[in-house]
C-alpha cells in the first residue's frame, strides 16, 4: 500500500508549513507515501519555499490560481498510490490521526466510500466537524456534535451522509471512476458532490472517531464566497438523494411535531403522534411519512430559491 497525500496551496506559507512538519511528524514509520503539493498562483513567498524540497515531494505549480477542485485533480493525476489523502493546508495534524482512517477503511471493506475524521476548531478547540448533514433547507453542513464519550471506543466508525474534503482517505480508482472533483464548483460542495457519486454506487461514507486534527477554518480568503452557487449545483444534481439522506432533520420535525402537540395531544395525528415520538427517541429505525415530507417541501422551496436567483 502506498499513500498518497495531496495538499492544494494558496498563500498562507506560515500555515503550509506548520501542516507539512505535523505530517511529516505523524506519519507512521515505514509507510509507502509521496506528499504531493500544488501551488494554486501563491504569491506569499511559497514558491520559493517549494523549490527548497525533495523527495518524497512533488510539486505541481499553476500558472494562475484555478481553484481548489482543479489543484486537487491535478495532483491526483500524477499520484501513484492507491490511497489518496487529500488536505487542507491550514491543518495541524496530530499524533495518532493517521492510523484510524485505513482501519475505517478496512473495516468497510468493499463497501468503503470517502472516509473523513473529527476537525477541532485550531483557534478554539471546539469541534467543528464530525461528519456532514443535509439540513431542512437543503443545504449540507458540518455536524458539530461532540461523540458521545465511549463512542470512540464501542464503534469507532460513524456512517455519515458526507465528510468535508479538508481531510478526506479515498482509494485513488473510486476518486477516478468518479472523475475526481467536479470543477464547476468553485472553491466549495465538490466534496460533497464525490461524496454522493459514492453513495450512488451503493458505498458508505464514514467518519472515524478516533482520528482528530486541529484545523485553522476557511483560512483562504474569498472561501465563502461562492456557497449559494455551490448550493445550487449540489441541489441540481442531487435533490431527491439530499431529501433521502436528510435523517436529523426529519429526527428534528418529529421532536417539533411532539413538542407542539404534547400540551394538547386531542389536537395531533395519534399515529403521526406515536411514530414521531418513538423516532425521535431512536425507538424507531424510520421516520413517520409525514416527516419525510415535510422536509421535501422545505428544501423544494429552497431549491426554487436557487433556481430563481441564479436563472437570472
Amino acid at each position: 500500500m502506498q499513500v498518497s497525500f495531496v495538499i492544494p496551496l494558496y498563500n498562507n506559507l506560515a500555515l503550509t508549513r506548520g501542516c507539512v512538519e505535523s505530517l511529516q511528524a505523524t506519519l507512521p514509520a515505514g509507510l509507502a507515501h509521496e506528499i504531493i503539493l500544488v501551488d494554486d498562483g501563491s504569491t506569499d513567498g511559497t514558491r520559493e519555499w517549494l523549490k527548497t524540497l525533495a523527495a518524497p515531494f512533488h510539486v505541481v505549480l499553476n500558472d494562475r490560481n484555478l481553484g481548489y477542485a482543479v489543484a486537487n485533480n491535478r495532483a491526483a493525476a500524477i499520484a501513484s498510490g492507491n490511497l489518496l489523502a487529500l488536505l487542507n493546508n491550514d491543518l495541524v495534524l496530530l499524533p495518532g490521526w493517521l492510523d484510524p482512517l485505513f482501519r475505517a477503511h478496512r473495516s468497510l471493506d468493499a463497501q468503503a466510500g470517502v472516509i473523513g475524521n473529527i476537525q477541532l476548531d485550531a483557534r478554539t478547540g471546539a469541534v467543528d466537524h464530525t461528519g456532514i448533514l443535509i439540513n431542512r433547507c437543503g443545504k449540507p453542513v458540518h455536524d458539530r456534535t461532540p461523540p458521545a464519550m465511549l463512542a470512540p471506543l464501542i464503534r469507532p466508525v460513524r456512517r455519515v451522509p458526507a465528510v468535508t474534503g479538508a481531510c478526506m482517505m479515498i482509494e485513488r480508482a473510486l476518486w477516478e471512476s468518479c472523475g475526481g472533483f467536479d470543477e464547476r464548483y468553485v472553491n466549495g460542495g465538490e466534496d460533497i458532490d464525490l461524496c454522493f457519486q459514492a453513495r450512488s454506487r451503493g458505498l458508505v461514507n464514514a467518519v472515524a472517531l478516533r482520528s482528530i486534527v486541529r484545523h485553522h477554518i476557511s483560512s483562504s480568503i474569498g472561501r465563502k464566497l461562492h456557497d449559494e452557487k455551490n448550493s445550487y449545483l449540489l441541489a441540481q444534481r442531487w435533490h431527491r438523494e439530499f431529501v433521502a439522506a436528510a435523517d436529523e432533520a426529519k429526527r428534528d420535525w418529529c421532536r417539533e411535531y411532539v413538542a407542539t402537540f404534547l400540551p394538547e395531544p386531542r389536537d395531533a395525528d395519534r399515529v403521526v403522534a406515536r411514530r414521531a415520538f418513538l423516532h425521535a427517541l431512536h425507538l424507531r429505525r424510520s421516520p413517520p411519512p409525514e416527516a419525510a415530507l415535510a422536509i421535501e417541501r422545505e428544501q423544494e422551496k429552497e431549491f426554487a430559491y436557487w433556481a430563481q436567483l441564479f436563472a437570472r
